[in-house]
């Protein structure tokens, strides 16, 4: 399905209408009775990332809870490639009610920055959230910088003298896309992105120093921070993180409104019928509530998810429009 980088309004109503119309309209792709007693066997959680990842760890997390809420074993599928795309469009492909996708903020980004064409969030129908996480600034702790001033200071001096550079999980990615919205809104000069396939590698190569600084989710970031191997400078949500309590958020920093993080959720094909949606909700509700979901999610550094379909819809509506809008400005495209 081809999409340009930026859609007309009208285009961009019409694919909300799909991504939520299942909810309001009733227009389902099952009859009334299969929706009524769905699910009747197992149900597929299409992850587009290898085990390990935030990703997976988001379906991981719920899928006790929805096989006990549904009665159906619910079965994590990992088909890892193109940023999350290869599952997505399986799931687009297959428009089948036992096969939901989870996904993350690369969903709402890869239309964007892919040369090749990306499904698009707006189509599929959202059933829940199920986890965000904060970003966090983080620096290596032999360099000079504590506060976001000092941080800036010090970026402004290096990039006069040497350049300065940052790591990212790739090029075109959530990590990628936030550090470059984070300097804009710093009043920062352009700096290196050094790519690495996966946020693994560029957090080592950060603790290692042999690059400065990374933006990336929390729960990657604070097994590093609570060794005193990395230095956090701001968290990107609203609130500070209970994880991070001394780290003040980017607007306590000086930068009004910035409020960035990225999330985990679970959606359906388009036009998912309404009542499947409604069953697979209230299950992915109680899946989060359960004590030891919620303490998984928090422990990891992680905020829980939860809310209705509409919250979704709005979080992916939201991210899908910023990262248009810095990924046009600054011509970034996946590599």
């Amino acid at each position: 399905m081809s999409k340009t980088t930026t859609t007309t309004r009208r285009t961009f109503l019409s694919t909300t209408t799909a991504a939520v119309g299942g909810v309001l309209t009733g227009f389902g792709t099952t009859s009334a009775m299969a929706a009524t007693t769905w699910p009747t066997k197992p149900v597929s959680l299409l992850v587009g990332y290898p085990p390990g990842g935030l990703t997976d760890a988001g379906a991981r997390f719920v899928t006790n809870g929805l096989a006990a809420a549904l009665g159906q074993p619910f079965v994590v599928e990992n088909k890892p490639g193109a940023s999350g795309n290869l599952a997505a469009a399986e799931a687009l492909r297959l428009r089948d009610s036992y096969k939901l996708l989870v996904a993350n903020t690369s969903f709402t980004i890869n239309p964007h920055t892919y040369s090749t064409p990306s499904p698009n969030p707006l189509d599929f129908t959202p059933i829940g959230m199920i986890l965000e996480s904060q970003l966090v600034l983080c620096v290596n702790p032999a360099s000079p910088a504590r506060t976001l001033d000092e941080f800036r200071t010090w970026v402004r001096n290096e990039v006069k003298s040497k350049g300065f550079s940052y790591a990212t999980g790739g090029s075109g990615g959530n990590t990628h896309l936030a550090m470059e919205h984070l300097r804009e809104r710093a009043d920062l000069p352009a700096m290196n992105q050094i790519p690495y396939k996966g946020s693994a590698p560029a957090i080592q190569d950060v603790v290692g120093n042999q690059v400065p600084c990374i933006v990336d989710a929390a729960s990657l970031l604070i097994p590093f921070i609570n060794a005193g191997r990395l230095r956090p400078i701001v968290v990107t949500g609203s609130e500070r993180l209970p994880a991070l309590p001394n780290v003040p958020t980017a607007a306590e920093a000086g930068l009004k409104d910035f409020h960035v993080t990225v999330f985990v959720g679970l959606w359906g094909p388009p036009n998912l019928d309404p009542e499947i949606v409604r069953k697979a909700n209230a299950a992915l509700n109680a899946a989060i509530a359960a004590p030891a979901v919620t303490n998984a999610i928090v422990k990891n550094g992680d905020m829980v998810g939860g809310g209705t379909p509409e919250r979704l819809a709005q979080v992916t509506r939201d991210n899908y429009k910023l990262w248009g809008e810095i990924s046009k400005k600054n011509g970034i495209k996946a590599s």
